[in-house]
Order: C-alpha cells, then sequence, then structure tokens
C-alpha cells in the first residue's frame, strides 16, 4: 500500500490486472536487435523498473554487447537508466537528445550511432515511419499514473512522444508509477492526423487546451502492467553566480526597453526557456523582476519556474515536461500540490514544440549555446565542431519561430590550464546549429547586442563590443578588421572571413590549452 493508492485503485480497467507482473518477469519480451521506444522527456516521465531490470540481467548474465537496442526517446532519460545502458554496451543507436557522461562516451568513441534532430521535427517524423525500416517499433515502454476504464493512459511528468509511440508499437509494457501522486488531469493530448489531413492547433493561450487528459491505447497491445515507486532523478542545478545575474539583469533591461519601444506588452509575451543553468537563472532573474502577469509557453518546466508562481508574476505554464530536480524540486511540488497543479499544462512534444502555436504566441525563446561567432551562427551541440555533448534539443523550434530569438552563454569558460581559456565568441563557429538567420539577440556577462536589422559586418561590430570578454575583444577585433580588409578588396566581404585563420583559435586551446593567440599570421607557428 503506497499513501498515494494502491496499484489496483491506478489501473481501472480491471481486465488489466491480469497482465500485472515484476519488472524481471518482462525479460521474455525482449531480444537483441530490437527498436524500443520509452516515454520521458529531459529527464522527466521516463519508464524506470523494466530498463533496470534489463541493465541488471545482461549485467548478471555477462550479455555486455551481445543484448544491444535502438533506443527511440523523446529527449534525455535518468542516468540509472539509458547511462548506465551505455555502459554495460546495451545501445546500438539513439535518437535524438541523451544526457549522460557514459553514453556520451559511447557516441564519442563510435560505439552508439547517435541521429540528432529538432525535437518538434522528430515528434512527428516518427509517426511518417522515417526511421525504421517497416516504420514500426518492437517495444513501447510507457510510464503513467493511472489507466482509465476505456483504456486511456493518464501520464507522469513529461508527454515527450507517447501519442505517437502508444500507435507505432507492436508490444506495449506499462509502468504504473505509485510512488508519487497522480497527474491524471494536468496533460492535454492531441492526438494528430498525417499530412494531408493534420488540422489546425486551435492554442491561443498558453493555458489553451485542445485535447483531452489521457492518451488512447488499444488494450490488446499492452503485454504487462508492473508497478514502479521509483521516482524521477532529474537534473540538479548550480545556483545563481554573478555571471548568469548579470546575463539576467542584461535581459530584463532589454525587455524593458522593448515595453518602452512598443514593441513588447508590459506582460511581455509567452516565455521560452531551455534548459541547463543559465536558463534556470535567467527565469530566476525573472521571477524577481518587474514584470507581472505573465506566461510560459515552453518545452521544459524547470526548479524556478515554482519561484516563478511563487512570486505571483507567473500566472499559468505550458510544457512538455516537468523537469524538476530530485531535490528541492519535487519536494517542493509535491508540498504544494494545490498552488501548482491546475496552473500548468503538459502537451506532447510534436504540439509543445510546433511551429504554428510558438509563430501565433509569439514565444520569447531564450536559449543556452556552446559558442557564438561574430556574424551570429550558434553551435548547441559539438565542442570542437566533432564531440556531442546532449543534442539539439528543441532550441531550434523556437529560435526559428519565436517573436524574438536571443541566446545567452559567458563570453568565458575555463580551460585545463586557463580560468579564461575559452572565448565563447570565436571567429567561425566550427559547428552551426543555428544560422544568423534564426538569431535576434545576443547576451553574455558583458552585455547584450541587438541583432535586429544589421548587415553581418555591423553585427560583427557589435558583437565583439557587447559580448567578448575583454581579454578576447582586441584579438576578435584583430581578425575582423583583417578579414574585412582583405574580403572587401576582392570584392567578397558581404561576411567576412579567412578560412586559413578562422579556427586558429581553436587549433591552439587544442595544442596549448587556451584560445588567446599572439596574432594571425599563419606562418607563425601557434605557440609564439
Amino acid at each position: 500500500m503506497s499513501e498515494y493508492g494502491t496499484l489496483e485503485s491506478r489501473v481501472r480497467r480491471k481486465s488489466l490486472l491480469s497482465k500485472v507482473m515484476k519488472a524481471e518477469d518482462t525479460i521474455k519480451f525482449f531480444s537483441p536487435g530490437q527498436d524500443l521506444m520509452w516515454s520521458g522527456f529531459t529527464p522527466a516521465g521516463y519508464p524506470k523498473a523494466v530498463p533496470i531490470a534489463l541493465a541488471n540481467h545482461v549485467e548478471a548474465n555477462n550479455l555486455q554487447g551481445k543484448w544491444k537496442f535502438n533506443l527511440f526517446i523523446g529527449a534525455s532519460v535518468g542516468a540509472e537508466t539509458e547511462d548506465r545502458w551505455a555502459t554495460l554496451d546495451m545501445i546500438d543507436r539513439r535518437w535524438p537528445y541523451q544526457t549522460g557522461s557514459n553514453i556520451a562516451k559511447g557516441i564519442n568513441t563510435g560505439r552508439i550511432r547517435m541521429g540528432d534532430k529538432h525535437l518538434g521535427h522528430f515528434a512527428q517524423d516518427i509517426s511518417y515511419g522515417f526511421y525504421t525500416g517497416n516504420g514500426r517499433y518492437d517495444i513501447g515502454i510507457i510510464e503513467v499514473s493511472a489507466i482509465t476504464e476505456d483504456c486511456g493512459l493518464a501520464l507522469t511528468t513529461s508527454c515527450g512522444i507517447v501519442a505517437e509511440a502508444i500507435n507505432l508499437c507492436d508490444k506495449i509494457i506499462i509502468e504504473v508509477n505509485t510512488g508519487q501522486p497522480s497527474f491524471e488531469g494536468m496533460h492535454d493530448i492531441h492526438m494528430q492526423q498525417k499530412p494531408p489531413h493534420r488540422a489546425p492547433f486551435l492554442i491561443t493561450a498558453a493555458d489553451t487546451r485542445i485535447g483531452t487528459p489521457y492518451v488512447p491505447c488499444d488494450p490488446d497491445k499492452i503485454v504487462a502492467i508492473v508497478e514502479s515507486k521509483l521516482r524521477d532523478k532529474g537534473r540538479a542545478f548550480t545556483e545563481m553566480d554573478d555571471t548568469s545575474e548579470a546575463i539576467a539583469g542584461h535581459i530584463m533591461e532589454f525587455f524593458a526597453h522593448e515595453i518602452k519601444m512598443g514593441r513588447l506588452p508590459e506582460n511581455l509575451l509567452p516565455l521560452q526557456s531551455g534548459v541547463g543553468s543559465i536558463a534556470n537563472a535567467v527565469i530566476g532573474g525573472l521571477a524577481k523582476g518587474p514584470f507581472t502577469n505573465l506566461s510560459v509557453y515552453t518545452e521544459v518546466l524547470q526548479d524556478t519556474m515554482l519561484d516563478f508562481f511563487d512570486g505571483g508574476n507567473l500566472t499559468c505554464a505550458s510544457s512538455c515536461s516537468l523537469s524538476l530536480s530530485e531535490t528541492p524540486g519535487f519536494p517542493k511540488f509535491f508540498d504544494n500540490w494545490d498552488k501548482y497543479f491546475s496552473k500548468i499544462t503538459l502537451r506532447p512534444l510534436s504540439i509543445s514544440n510546433a511551429p504554428e502555436p510558438i509563430r501565433r504566441l509569439g514565444c520569447i525563446a531564450m536559449n543556452t549555446p556552446v559558442e557564438f561567432d561574430i556574424y551570429a551562427h550558434a553551435n548547441s551541440t559539438l565542442v570542437g565542431g566533432t564531440r556531442m555533448i546532449n543534442g539539439l534539443g528543441g532550441s531550434g523550434d523556437y529560435l526559428r519561430n519565436g517573436y524574438i530569438k536571443l541566446m545567452h552563454s559567458p563570453s568565458i569558460r575555463p580551460s585545463k590550464t586557463d580560468p579564461l581559456g575559452i572565448t565563447c565568441v570565436v571567429p567561425k563557429a566550427p559547428h552551426i546549429d543555428h544560422t544568423e538567420h534564426d538569431l535576434d539577440v545576443l547576451v553574455t556577462e558583458q552585455g547584450l547586442a541587438d541583432l535586429r536589422g544589421l548587415c553581418p559586418r555591423d553585427r560583427a561590430k557589435v558583437i565583439i563590443d557587447k559580448c567578448a570578454h575583454p581579454d578576447y575583444k582586441p584579438i576578435l577585433t584583430d581578425y575582423f578588421e583583417m578579414a574585412k580588409k582583405e574580403t572587401l578588396a576582392k570584392g567578397i566581404g558581404h561576411e567576412p572571413q579567412l578560412f586559413d585563420r578562422a579556427f586558429k583559435m581553436q587549433l591552439n586551446l587544442a595544442q596549448n590549452g587556451t584560445m588567446k593567440i599572439k596574432n594571425w599570421d599563419i606562418k607563425v607557428d601557434l605557440c609564439e
């Protein structure tokens, strides 16, 4: 008996109780090479008991590298599941976004074949049959709060791609989580048709509901019901520091100016914020800021969203995931359930990240890159242009379609040998996820660059002046002036670059542990 009810009380379609079994008893349904779909999104609402049981089985029977699966999940899930699978060499293919040091290592050493994709595209493309030979998947493992009499699934802390997966999987294993309150009623599920029969999403405000609280499921597909009491291992974030506080301050000033100029209403427009410590800090700044009656239309709700509600500035929030930290996030949410529950709407990824409502609502998109260059191309995924971190996520869905498209980053990061060794403002991004066409505003703790209406050469001057760290400002200025002089003289200077020198800072970092170079002469060794 759980304080949140029994399995029998949560499974209201009583015929399914005959399929109840322990997690380890589901091993019989699995075999190497299967295509698996999981619920879950950054890590919230993912299955735990069955993936852990599978990992235990592989480890106990020395099946590492012999039992490998293809994982298709809306975004990242908890480290105790997929990152452990990576350590046991259980993953062959993985789409489209992940977190964990071991899975990242597997990807970057070539052991795991990962494909990256805009999350909004991935959610719809799986239903188009793009990722497997026949467009089908062997098993879906779905975490739910409850199952209704007519086999409607009430999900838990995220929606992810469950609305699509339920129809694409040949077999379904349901984990009913009785170790936390039921989230029944928080979700807004809208089942889509394929083109040319897709209908508009009639979402006109962040709290508009267009569907039902349940994902319909064919009961004949369900082969097992497993009770779970395991909660999400949500990510923890660092507290606000001077850098993130300065970034938040610049953004607050920018919003105030846009209101004054008549380009934003006094309650702004629906806010989108990506994942990570800086994004969390920016929302914390908004929670303490002067703007009231705000709304959020995003893909992930993090801890400071609760502070946002507490301060009275935030009236409602729409998301794909309630991605709170294991502590203090979820305990705070559960202790104040009545305060938060009715203000939150969780939607399928294919709707939370769809261009149509993002453009209609005029979302203000705010996300963090690895780096950006002097012309406003941003890299969100590949360190040095080659090493995968997590994946693109949903940032591009919002940055291509928002009302104001903003990216925030520290101006510098430490290297192993130099506390100021890495500049996040570079001459040329070694990998580009977001082009200059997608971005309006760039922010570091140094300042804010408003790039709207500027040609590339004017953008470069503003970005260097407003965003670069003082140690790198003269180095970047020297490059820009040299590139501008050489390319304009040849009549090719719309966006000046010198490709024999554009990556010299990155080469110096690789060889000497810092991006501080003494000159741009290609005939002089990097160490000079």
